[in-house]
């Protein structure tokens, strides 16, 4: 792929648009560790000054596409809890219903998982305070959005409902590590059975810690 200079808004839109696509399509064959801005540069057609031009470093790039794949996550979310949670069943079997949709949701989107993982210790480093504080604000719009999916199906959870939804976003990202081992990790659990029960199946690991969040979370009788 090769662009001529941009010369109109445009212009500079498609080219940021480019960029967010190719490393979009990168992240569906590498981790987020191994996405790289010269890679990055170099698969778009684009000298690494010139990607630079539109996004201040590779960790901007990857706070962008989280975004962006969070309002993807969140648009089906609201579809996925619709079809399976009752609202007439009782708290108790809504609270398993919602953290099985949620838990099986977002073992289905790695990528999205990968990136709420490194955001905290990673993606929010290297950028600017108004990068950061851009992707601040739209996050909390986010944040509000699923907390209202969350009270539509578990109203007794109230306030609570906020803290619930940033701590799934958090969980999801941190097992998420322990879901895709390296082949070294994998060698050698191969190699040691016994050393196998340190790699969680995201989707069984999130659900058991999503149903404990929201035992400790509802009110008791």
């Amino acid at each position: 792929m090769t662009f001529q200079r941009a010369r109109t808004e445009e212009q500079r839109e498609i080219r940021r648009r480019a960029i967010l696509d190719m490393a979009s399509a990168m992240l569906d064959e590498m981790p987020v560790a191994a996405v790289t801005l010269n890679e990055l540069s170099r698969r778009v057609g684009l000298a690494k000054p010139n990607v630079l031009r539109y996004f201040e470093s590779r960790e901007a790039v990857l706070l962008e596409l989280l975004d962006h794949f969070l309002r993807e996550w969140l648009a089906e979310l609201t579809g996925e809890l619709a079809a399976g949670v009752d609202e007439d069943l009782p708290m108790a079997e809504r609270a398993t219903a919602v953290a099985e949709i949620l838990s099986r949701s977002l073992s289905g989107r790695v990528v999205l998982c990968d990136l709420f993982g490194a955001q905290g210790s990673v993606l929010e480093h290297n950028v600017s305070v108004e990068v950061v504080a851009r992707y601040k604000r739209a996050s909390l719009d986010r944040l509000t959005a699923m907390t209202a999916l969350i009270q539509k199906y578990l109203p007794e959870l109230g306030e609570n409902a906020t803290l619930f939804s940033l701590h799934t976003m958090v969980m999801a990202g941190a097992l998420a590590a322990y879901s895709t081992p390296p082949p070294s990790l994998l060698a050698a659990y191969r190699a040691e059975p016994d050393l196998a029960r340190f790699h969680l199946e995201l989707n069984d690991s999130l659900k058991l810690a999503l149903n404990a969040a929201l035992l400790g979370a509802l009110p008791r009788d």
